[in-house]
């Protein structure tokens, strides 16, 4: 039987274990989500990556000085599994009081178990403050499109019957959006996204997809589902001769969540946004 959500330590009072431990880790089959919308492992239109960051990581050096960092986890949209993000931080919190000699080692450690959670190899960077520091703040691609007026009343569920486009119309085009909202299918906390769109294809009704983009607002689901959603929705819609969306989503926890979903096989940009 295949773990739900439902069973994770989502929404539950949990121990805070300071010494490794990998069993803490929890994942959840993708494949429920992608049948949902009529997707499979075989039939995924779309390539990508998750990018979680980490800005609570933490060890020992072997003479017990602490080491404060910041971790990359860049996990395959294709993986078997998604990793629960409260077992996430259990896991990473439990390397608080653990010895690594070096962050080669910490980074080994790291990639080894949650390659085994995710059931594909996930890419893990241990970065200085001061390397992120330097990166900076970055904003958000193309036109914001906020400021355009919209009406809507139901924040249920996502809409795409409110996306319109120009089929005589192609243009070539980003867009973003700081309203996306949806909430935790378990604990049904708030999710605070920026959502961007970079496409070719007809042109797309920017009111509309605002519109869309609200609607979001109460539902409920995992960041990557939501991403997943809008690709398809526009996918259809657009018919596009490429088409990326993703999402930079506010930290909870010290973990930050950031889906990236495209028809090509793009070098995703995974400098934080100033909400992050």
């Amino acid at each position: 039987m295949q773990p739900a959500a439902e069973d994770s330590p989502l929404g539950k009072a949990s121990e805070y274990i300071a010494t490794y431990t990998p069993s803490l880790l929890f994942p959840i089959p993708r494949a429920a989500k992608w049948a949902e919308l009529g997707l499979s492992a075989e039939t995924l239109p779309y390539q990508g990556v998750d990018f979680w960051n980490c800005f609570e990581l933490s060890w020992l050096l072997p003479s017990g000085k602490p080491v404060v960092a910041m971790g990359e986890f860049a996990i395959p949209v294709d993986s078997p599994n998604i990793i629960e993000s409260k077992s996430f931080k259990l896991y990473l919190n439990s390397l608080n009081q653990s010895v690594f000699a070096t962050p080669d080692e910490l980074v080994s450690v790291l990639t080894a178990d949650l390659s085994a959670a995710a059931g594909k190899p996930v890419a893990v960077r241990v970065r200085s403050l001061a390397e992120v520091t330097a990166e900076g703040v970055s904003a958000a691609p193309g036109v914001c499109i906020d400021h355009l007026d919209v009406t809507i009343s139901n924040y249920a569920h996502p809409q795409p019957e409110l996306l319109r486009c120009d089929r005589q119309r192609v243009v070539e085009e980003s867009l973003h959006s700081h309203l996306l909202k949806s909430n935790c299918p378990v604990t049904g906390q708030p999710d605070w996204g920026t959502l961007v769109v970079q496409y070719q294809g007809a042109a797309l009704d920017h009111a509309s997809l605002l519109a869309y983009l609200v609607s979001f607002r109460q539902h409920a689901d995992f960041h990557e589902q939501c991403v997943e959603r809008i690709f398809l929705d526009l996918l259809r819609l657009l018919k596009p001769l490429h088409l990326t969306v993703y999402a930079r989503y506010v930290r909870r926890g010290g973990l930050d969540i950031n889906p990236y979903r495209s028809t090509e096989s793009v070098a995703a940009d995974n400098r934080r946004l100033v909400r992050q």
